[in-house]
């Protein structure tokens, strides 16, 4: 198929040089210039307007994300000369983007046979080799973090110097990251912070297509859309001759696919190995993408590392192959096996000894390891300082060597990062209950303690 480009402005950002909106594919003008066959747009048609019952020709495009004139009118045409649909009027208009369809009694019999093969019934999908040729082009390796960025994504945070510096390279290298250390010391915010860093926006299609199979590649979960691309609904915007062939090309974006924000992929200890492949529904004989093709151009954060259902050997050798080779092998349910990109920067996150979870010839595929220690005193001060000040809780010295002294030198307890946050907000509930101001009172602490920690021993 012919691939073309629509430029569109950049969108400039603080933070990254790289953050700008990609070069989205032109609108196809013609059913050849889409990728697919015709027998699969009929037929995709044909399920549309089943599922729906009574649509218009505009509805039609807005459904399918293809234009109307030059492809899903010639679908139109063949579904109304084989009789499967019928025109029953129009919807407030003359154009032919104004008729109303519906299906006949030939078409039910007819669609129940498409409905066999696939009951996917959506936006056009996107061929797989397009898929491929865009996500090389907006790979995450092609991105520079310098260390003005990394110190800005991180200014709200209480990070010191050593940490950044480590940080910023594991950014850079767009491949893996091991973080490990105590639970509560900023190992998922950390992950956080360098997904925002990544910056840029990506191109994501709707679904993609494979030998008639149809691929659900877009997310609502993990994918934030920042521009929804629309394909045009006026005749005369479209420069069609008489006999409908395109004078031009096309004015239009593709809106198959979308612009969105590099992808950010978390998953936990709900996580199993089934996830990691093509997920086949066997009613809709359509296919899910596994969370690392949804991260694709982005990051894929494994949080609670060892903590799954599966053991962590057999997650650590699902993952040695795309690690080291930067493309992963998924199969489909004829056992066709396709090699998609493994475009992400994947983190594994934990709080237990990496020793006890992964030998040494998975740590070598890890590009960076990273140990999130417990605070120094100092940092713990100065966390204790930022998040009063964010909760509006006048911060006392005095207050914060009581807790100390009581709450952890005592008792032997460790600092943790997350303590303050959750402090102050014990704080807060205790103070709203009484009626009175929240402060860094040691009977407000006291109280906050004794709720919010278990005793030990």
């Amino acid at each position: 198929m012919t691939f073309r480009l629509h430029e569109i402005a950049p969108t400039t950002s603080s933070t990254s040089p790289t953050r700008q909106t990609p070069d989205i594919p032109r609108q196809p003008v013609s059913i050849a210039e889409t990728g697919l066959t015709s027998a699969f747009l009929n037929d995709l048609v044909l399920k549309v307007i089943y599922f729906t019952g009574a649509i218009t020709g505009q509805r039609l495009e807005d459904t399918i994300k293809l234009p109307f004139l030059g492809v899903i009118d010639k679908a139109l045409e063949f579904l109304k000369l084989e009789e499967y649909v019928d025109i029953i009027g129009a919807d407030g208009g003359f154009s032919e983007r104004s008729f109303q369809y519906i299906i006949t009694t030939k078409g039910r019999s007819k669609v129940h046979e498409v409905l066999d093969r696939s009951q996917y019934a959506g936006p056009a999908p996107v061929p797989l080799q397009d898929y491929l040729t865009i996500s090389h082009r907006q790979s995450i390796g092609n991105m520079i973090i310098d260390k003005a960025s990394i110190r800005q994504a991180f200014n709200h945070l209480v990070v010191n110097e050593k940490m950044l510096d480590r940080i910023g390279p594991a950014a850079n290298s767009a491949r893996s990251l091991f973080l490990y250390g105590p639970p509560g010391n900023g190992k998922t915010t950390i992950a956080e912070g360098i997904a925002n860093m990544l910056g840029g926006y990506i191109l994501i299609p709707y679904a993609v297509e494979i030998d008639g199979q149809i691929i659900k590649m877009y997310d609502p979960l993990n994918h934030q859309i920042i521009q929804q691309n629309q394909v045009g609904h006026s005749d005369e915007a479209l420069p069609f001759g008489a006999a409908g062939a395109s004078a031009g090309p096309s004015q239009f974006p593709d809106a198959r696919w979308l612009v969105c924000r590099r992808p950010r992929v978390v998953v936990g200890g709900e996580l199993i190995l089934e996830q990691l492949e093509l997920i086949f529904d066997p009613v809709s004989k359509v296919y899910e993408a596994p969370f690392q093709l949804k991260a694709n151009g982005g990051l894929f954060l494994i949080d609670d590392f060892g903590r799954q259902k599966c053991r962590p050997q057999d997650l650590l050798n699902r993952w040695i192959v795309p690690l080291e080779k930067k493309v992963d092998y998924l199969a489909l349910q004829t056992g066709k096996k396709i090699e998609f990109p493994f475009d992400v920067l994947i983190v594994f996150s934990t709080n237990l000894d990496p020793k006890d979870l992964v030998d040494d010839a998975f740590l070598r595929r890890i590009r960076h390891k990273i140990e999130v220690p417990n605070p120094s005193p100092s940092e713990f001060r100065s966390i204790f300082q930022l998040v009063c000040k964010g909760k509006q809780i006048p911060y006392s010295d005095e207050g914060l060597r009581h807790l100390i002294q009581e709450h952890y030198m005592k008792v032997g307890r460790d600092l943790r990062s997350c303590h303050p946050r959750d402090i102050c907000d014990q704080i807060l509930d205790e103070a709203k209950y009484r009626s009175i101001s929240p402060s860094m009172s040691k009977e407000l602490i006291d109280r906050a303690c004794e709720a919010y920690f278990v005793k030990l021993g």
